[in-house]
């Protein structure tokens, strides 16, 4: 299996060191929970180390633009993959997944997706990839509505 890092020194995986901050930084500005590189799922190798026992975050590439504190409801204490049902090659999605899970005790995955239909199948690739896994990984998938807000 390739690395998918194509060469780009920008796709090397690495894990982000932070202090823990439990305060809004005095200036207002909300600290990045962003805790490794790359998020982006065909990027990640299932051996990447930041997976090892990771509550995963699949994320919908554009629920982060309609959900405006998706670093404090979503990232902060997870790991991050993201991907597009729609525009992205998905073909490998379900296995590479079952991969990460079956590969590194992964203790939940939550997935957020958007309302429109065609973000619907992102929830669907995870769900098959848990159940391919073999393991019983919890699964929550939360709707996000174009108006930014939680549907459930």
């Amino acid at each position: 299996m390739s690395s998918h890092n194509c060469g780009c020194p920008g796709a090397s995986v690495r894990t982000i060191e932070k202090k823990e901050n439990n305060e809004t930084v005095s200036t207002g500005k909300q600290p990045s929970e962003l805790r490794q590189w790359p998020t982006q799922l065909q990027l990640v190798p299932p051996s990447a180390p930041y997976l090892q026992n990771a509550h995963l975050l699949v994320a919908a590439d554009c629920a982060p633009f309609a959900y405006a504190d998706f670093h404090r409801d979503f990232i902060k204490g997870r790991v991050l993959v993201n991907a597009c049902p729609k525009l992205d090659d998905t073909s490998s999605y379900v296995d590479k997944l079952a991969a990460m899970i079956s590969q590194n005790n992964i203790q939940s995955v939550t997935v957020p997706i958007m309302e429109v239909p065609c973000c619907r199948g992102l929830g669907m690739m995870v769900q098959q990839a848990v159940q391919k896994s073999g393991k019983d990984v919890p699964v929550e998938i939360v709707i996000i509505g174009i108006d930014g807000e939680k549907r459930g």
